[in-house]
């Protein structure tokens, strides 16, 4: 399974110490069937431990997720800082997450050389 976050994403991540292996680590729960919400059209939300923090105390991301293909990480949030995403906000991300799941082989090589993604390297 390919493992990508966007640019966006990798900025917040940075500033939230958010690091790649919990990124894989939440990969292989949601490939175990562990989500914390299915909000429908591929898109879950998914907890992720910060250090330090735990799942508790960490953030929230959402994912556009296709089981055993790839999962992409469009957005996250500190549970501290707000509850949830607007409707408004969801329908952008899921219409986000059609759009990258769809993504032909050269588009997301495109994708990935212009920097629009980062690919979470699968062995670190």
């Amino acid at each position: 399974m390919r493992i990508f976050k966007t640019n966006w994403f990798q900025k917040w991540a940075t500033s939230e110490g958010l690091t790649d292996e919990s990124l894989r680590t939440a990969v292989r729960e949601m490939a175990q069937g562990l989500i914390d919400a299915d909000l429908g059209g591929h898109v879950v939300k998914k907890r992720v431990a910060l250090p330090g923090r735990g799942k508790r105390g960490g953030s929230r991301t959402l994912v556009a997720f296709e089981h055993e293909r790839c999962a992409f990480f469009i957005y996250g949030f500190a549970k501290n800082v707000r509850a949830n995403v607007s409707q408004k906000e969801f329908k952008a991300l899921k219409r986000l997450a059609q759009e990258m799941l769809g993504y032909s082989d050269p588009a997301l090589s495109k994708a990935l050389r212009v920097a629009e993604l980062i690919e979470v390297k699968i062995d670190g």
